[in-house]
């Protein structure tokens, strides 16, 4: 029943994780804007001409449009990929609610930045907040940690450093006319889908991409990783059930006597094979709630630290998640009809062609 318990363990900390993993990511992205502009050329991004935004004036129901510098800078000293954001927070709708995500400090002015926890513990692991990046040409460039962001939005910003928009273009050798991407907010969020048509047919060199879009993007990779998990677990479990039928279907001496005695004293086949049915669905029963009730308690106290490395990827900086589990019946009834069912089939039916000897030949 313990090796039962541990599969089921497994199996429903996988689901309850990818659960509470797309809940969360989904709370993170409701700040994001509704779609963001990026210009493609061979199939790869490039930078954007800030001048892309006057062919956009056009279209109605468009709330604001934010230049943005984005991407990654690789750390050497302590092999991290840090996520750089720089942008005017004043030029955004929501802008003035930057404090909000901030858990201390303020927003960041020329020369200052502020990072996530996995970033400030990987740049200020000597008490400083005071470090230097390269920039393309090997010169250094220095900034100051003025703030950080708050453990609620770590999905998002652990490894990140925000920073004003001219500090990320100088960071990343960046002429002052270009940026990486274009941030829209849209008036209504029911147009969304007829306004990145409209801006796809006025930009056609480049990509549009919906709030929507990078949210099922999210659930796809969550999805992926936790069906290849969910594949190799469901393989033990295969074998663990295996393993039950070859143990069940093999009587062992005292068994056989077990059972002429029953049948000497009145037991029926009927008898026998109910015994063991009932006999399989308590263990099986015990060995779920047993082993849901661990998975559960895994991710909602220990923030599922058993497959944190696979779900959230190849990143050096992990995020300190706080995980808040569901129990969805549909995934409940899932779990249960895997686990459960095979497992009286592979007891029962053994059962009952053990209870059909006949009760003189198992005593002789």
């Amino acid at each position: 029943m313990v090796v039962f318990a541990a599969v089921i363990f497994l199996l429903a900390s996988f689901q309850m994780t990818t659960k509470a993993l797309t809940v969360a990511a989904g709370e993170s992205l409701s700040y994001a804007p509704e779609i963001l502009i990026q210009k493609m050329k061979a199939g790869r991004q490039e930078s954007i001409p800030v001048n892309y935004m006057e062919k956009l004036t056009g279209i109605f129901g468009i709330r604001s449009i934010t230049p943005r510098v984005w991407g990654y800078y690789f750390h050497e000293i302590s092999g991290a990929n840090f996520t750089i954001l720089g942008l005017d927070p004043s030029a955004m709708p929501l802008g003035d609610q930057l404090s909000r995500a901030i858990d201390s400090g303020n927003s960041p002015g020329t020369h200052e930045t502020v990072v996530g926890e996995g970033a400030r513990s990987a740049l200020a692991g000597s008490g400083s907040s005071l470090f230097s990046l390269f920039r393309p040409d090997l010169t250094l460039k220095s900034f100051t940690i003025v703030g950080t962001f708050k453990p609620e939005t770590d999905l998002l910003t652990y490894d990140s450093l925000f920073m004003p928009l001219g500090d990320a273009r100088d960071l990343f050798a960046l002429s002052d006319d270009m940026v990486t991407d274009l941030c829209v907010t849209v008036a209504n969020p029911k147009e969304v889908s007829t306004i990145a048509k409209k801006i796809a047919s006025l930009l056609p060199d480049t990509r549009v991409v919906t709030r929507e879009q990078v949210q099922k993007t999210y659930q796809a990779v969550f999805g992926w990783r936790s069906g290849f998990a969910s594949i190799c677990l469901l393989t033990a479990l295969t074998s663990f059930i295996i393993f039950a039928w070859d143990k069940a279907s093999g009587l062992t001496p005292e068994e056989k006597k077990e059972i002429s005695v029953l049948k000497i004293v009145g037991w029926q086949t009927s008898d026998i094979l109910t015994l063991r049915f009932w006999e399989a669905v308590i263990v099986s029963l015990v060995a779920f709630l047993v082993g849901y009730t661990l998975a559960y308690v895994h991710v909602a106290f220990f923030d599922a630290t058993l497959f944190r490395p696979i779900m959230l990827g190849w990143s050096v900086l992990h995020p300190a998640l706080r995980l808040i589990p569901s129990v969805d019946l549909s995934e409940f009834i899932l779990v249960l009809c895997l686990t459960v069912v095979p497992y009286l089939a592979a007891t029962v039916i053994p059962a009952w062609r053990s209870a059909i000897i006949r009760a003189d030949s198992a005593l002789n």
